[in-house]
């Protein structure tokens, strides 16, 4: 199986293994995050959401999991558009889906959206389960990508959709240039202003340089036996939308 240069990279320099470290970095940062999100990506973060959920309109999914649902912002998008019969937000930070658990019950939508912890890379769930599964700036922090998409694949039923959306870095200037300042000095120091753990903030950029882009991502999509994968650069290439077919 390839291991891919983003596996590799860690939030803190410890001998754990990327998914606990990973584990651990978001319940550090689970009560800030929310707020921090959105400033980071001066709310675009809202508009991509939208543009990704849209793309399953059209097929009506009525069992989605949210994979790396964190605090929940896409799972409680995905339900106000698409009302499905059932969404199950999944990730290893049960930090983070204590966040989220408290605003969908906020949000009165308890009885439609719940929580589980998983990992992706081993999912509980039986073959052919899920009609549809989404992914919101999570699959950068797998510790073994290859297994993840495999993992995804297998628990979507055949012509089931998956909709990936993954911070990239921009290619062409002047965004390039911008981008690269941003994320040495902004995204640290306000990662460490608002969270108190600058290694979280230091990993994102890093974590985001690393991991494949575009086309490569397309093929490593494909080598996990998705079919029809388009993918689509928002915001100048700040982010990329994926979306592939079983």
């Amino acid at each position: 199986m390839t291991h891919y240069p983003q596996e590799k990279i860690k939030p803190y320099n410890e001998s754990e293994g990327k998914a606990a470290q990973v584990e651990k970095m978001f319940d550090n940062i689970a009560p800030a995050y929310d707020k921090l999100n959105h400033l980071l990506s001066l709310d675009i973060d809202k508009s991509w959401r939208r543009k990704a959920i849209s793309l399953l309109k059209p097929y009506r999914p009525q069992h989605i999991m949210d994979v790396a649902t964190g605090t929940g912002d896409f799972a409680i998008q995905a339900y106000r558009m698409l009302q499905p019969e059932e969404l199950i937000g999944t990730d290893i930070s049960e930090g983070m889906m204590n966040v989220g658990r408290e605003k969908v019950k906020q949000a009165h939508l308890d009885a439609h959206i719940s929580f589980a912890k998983e990992d992706c890379t081993a999912l509980t769930f039986p073959d052919d389960r899920f009609d549809a599964i989404t992914v919101a700036f999570g699959v950068r922090n797998f510790e073994n990508l290859d297994k993840g998409l495999q993992e995804m694949h297998r628990v979507l039923v055949p012509d089931g959709h998956l909709v990936i959306l993954e911070l990239s870095e921009p290619e062409w200037f002047p965004m390039k240039q911008l981008y690269a300042l941003y994320s040495r000095i902004v995204i640290p120091n306000l990662g460490k202003l608002f969270s108190k753990d600058r290694s979280a903030y230091t990993y994102l950029p890093n974590s985001i340089k690393a991991f494949p882009q575009g086309e490569v991502m397309q093929g490593i999509l494909r080598k996990a036996g998705f079919r029809e994968v388009l993918f689509k650069r928002l915001t100048l290439g700040i982010c990329t939308l994926y979306f592939a077919t079983k």
